[in-house]
Parts: structure tokens; C-alpha cells; sequence
């Protein structure tokens, strides 16, 4: 939602709240009115190296650039690593557990720690497709910047800030240092030995915004959301495995309830629920892009029931594996 205040002088005051959570920023009424030029430019340059519907890693080692020329009529499901990740046209929503963020060419969002995530193309067509660019995070890079960002040491981060996905209005100097970071692909040299600068540029004026703070608790070792994290990474390389929760607490030295409590207030989901999204889709994709059969997708993923993968499967996706494998199929082929 999107609610505007005048403070004259040809500027207004724009309440880009998600989630109930206001997030203010000013801008000009020209801006407001006639879209911001630099977005324009982005959308130009991300057009040229995503030229059709999908996902492209450019040759930067972390960036990916992403058209769609429709919307989708239903969630598309996946695991999101960390990242930050900025539309110039079309808009999108992200479901992350029962939580759900919203997104355009106003807003931007950071995802901390990788998650199983519900996403849908809300805005987007032929003639104005959706165009995104996603940068992924390093935790050591974040932790190496922050250093210099806040030398006297970071600002307390309120307790209820905890999750793991951060939405901010767009910054217009991330806006412009990301253009200049599509610009270096067109030159080897600058792709190379430039490109790395422009990131951290990218990072540094993340870090000093608004959600720096809470972006910046990614590289500290002993924050909330490092220890998470590291247990997701544990999980990700794992999934098919049988879990305790006691051995991830234990992991990353926390109590079991404590671990439990942080991790649902980052992840919106609980460990087991996390592992269980996990196992789901990488069971879809086994059927969708190998030919695998359900019975064995699910003993590959650690289900030692069938009948147990066949109802959380249709519980999650909304019908039954076969069932869904088949029109997934049919809709690729439509589109094709």
C-alpha cells in the first residue's frame, strides 16, 4: 500500500508500507509522477541481458538478472538465498511461512539467510515485463564492510527485528551504483577489476540505510541471525537426514528453546517445518526436471513413507504429486 503526504515545495512524503510496518521517504512530485530515471535506465540495461522470460547469472560472480512477461496465476515455489534484490519494473510478492512481502520499483528487499519461499509476479506484461536484479550477500564480506561502516561499533538492533527478510524504500544511490554495475558488463576489463568496487559500494550504502543495522548482524558471529544461518546451512546440506533439534542448538551453542525461538522469529517457520519445505521442493524438482518418479523422489529426500510425502506434498502444493507434476508439464509446454 501506498499512501502519500504533501510537505510542498514540490515534495511528498510516500508511506510504502509492508506488512503493516510503515516506511517513509520522501520524493520529488515530478519523481512520483513520471517515475524515477534512474529505474529507467536500470530497466534498459537489465532488458539486454535478460531477453526472455527467466533467470540470467551474469558474468559478475553473485548477480542475476530476471524477466517475466506475465503474471503468475499461482505461487511459484524456491529457495532464496541471501541476497538483495531490486525491481526496476513490475512488482512481486514473497511468501516466507505465513508472512507476505510486496515489492516494486519503490522497494527493496534483503533476504539474510537463505529460505524456502512462495513468490508471485504480481505486475508484468509483453510490452512492461517484470525486471529484477539479485544480488547475492556474502555474510564475510558484510562483516568486513561493517567495520568500516560503523567503526565504533554497531547500534543495538530492537529484538523484534529479527526476521530474516528486510523491505526499505529503494535508495537512489544503490539505484545508481547498481546501473553502473550493469554498465561494467559490457566491458571485460571493468567487469573484472571494476565491478567488485561497485558492490561494495552497493553494500556500504546498504549498510547505511535504514535496515543497515539489521543487514549488517548477517557477518557477526555471535548475532541471532548468523546463528541461524548457520544452522540452514547445515539443514540445506542435510535435508534428506533425520533432525534433533537438540544437535542444531547445540551447534551453534544455544539452548534448545532459545534456538527454537530465533529461528522461527527469523525463518517464520520452525527447524522441522523448514526442513520438511526443503525436502518438498527438491522432491518436486527431481520429478519435474529428471523424470523421477514420486516413491522415489521421496525416499531420496529422506520420506521412509510414501503415503506420508503423497499428503504433506499435496497439502503444500495443492494437489497430489502426480497430479501436479503433469500440469506443471502441460503449463511448460503451453508457454513454450
Amino acid at each position: 500500500m501506498v499512501t502519500t503526504f504533501s510537505r510542498g515545495k514540490g515534495a511528498i512524503l510516500e508511506n510504502m508500507s509492508t506488512n503493516g510496518k510503515p516506511a517513509f521517504a520522501w520524493r520529488s512530485k515530478k519523481a512520483a509522477e513520471h517515475g524515477e530515471p534512474g529505474t529507467t535506465k536500470l530497466s534498459r540495461l537489465i532488458a539486454a541481458y535478460a531477453p526472455h522470460d527467466g533467470s540470467f547469472a551474469m558474468c559478475v560472480p553473485g548477480l542475476h538478472a530476471s524477466r517475466f512477461s506475465r503474471i503468475n496465476r499461482e505461487c511459484v515455489h524456491a529457495l532464496r538465498v541471501s541476497s538483495l534484490c531490486i525491481v526496476a519494473q513490475g512488482a512481486k510478492t514473497v511468501i516466507v511461512g505465513g508472512e507476505v512481502f510486496e515489492y516494486d520499483a519503490s522497494r527493496m528487499i534483503v533476504f539474510s539467510v537463505a529460505l524456502p519461499v512462495a513468490a508471485q509476479v504480481t505486475q508484468a506484461s509483453q510490452s512492461e515485463p517484470y525486471l529484477s536484479l539479485r544480488l547475492d550477500l556474502d555474510p564475510h564480506t558484510i562483516a568486513e564492510l561493517v567495520l568500516r561502516v560503523f567503526p565504533h561499533g554497531l547500534p543495538p538492533a530492537q529484538a523484534q527485528e529479527r526476521s530474516a527478510v528486510y523491505i526499505a524504500p529503494a535508495d537512489n544511490s544503490i539505484i545508481s551504483a547498481t546501473i553502473r554495475l550493469m554498465e561494467c558488463l559490457g566491458q571485460p576489463g571493468d567487469a573484472e577489476l571494476l565491478a567488485p568496487l561497485v558492490i561494495d559500494e552497493i553494500l556500504i550504502r546498504l549498510l547505511r540505510s535504514p535496515i543497515g543495522v539489521r543487514v549488517a548482524q548477517m557477518g557477526f558471529a555471535e548475532s541471532s541471525v548468523h546463528r541461524v544461518a548457520k544452522a540452514i546451512s547445515w539443514l540445506r546440506a542435510n535435508f534428506h537426514q533425520p533432525i534433533k533439534v537438540e544437535s542444531l542448538a547445540e551447534m551453534v551453542h544455544m539452548s534448545v528453546s532459545s534456538f527454537h525461538e530465533h529461528f522461527k522469529s527469523v525463518t517464520s517457520m520452525s527447524p522441522l517445518h523448514y526442513q520438511k519445505v526443503l525436502r518438498l521442493q527438491e522432491a518436486r524438482r527431481l520429478m519435474l526436471s529428471t523424470i523421477t518418479d514420486a516413491n522415489t523422489a521421496s525416499q531420496r529426500v529422506g520420506y521412509l513413507s510414501a503415503s506420508q510425502f503423497s499428503r504433506e506434498y499435496s497439502r503444500f502444493f495443492g494437489s497430489a504429486p502426480t497430479k501436479d507434476i503433469a500440469r506443471l508439464r502441460q503449463e511448460t509446454r503451453l508457454w513454450a
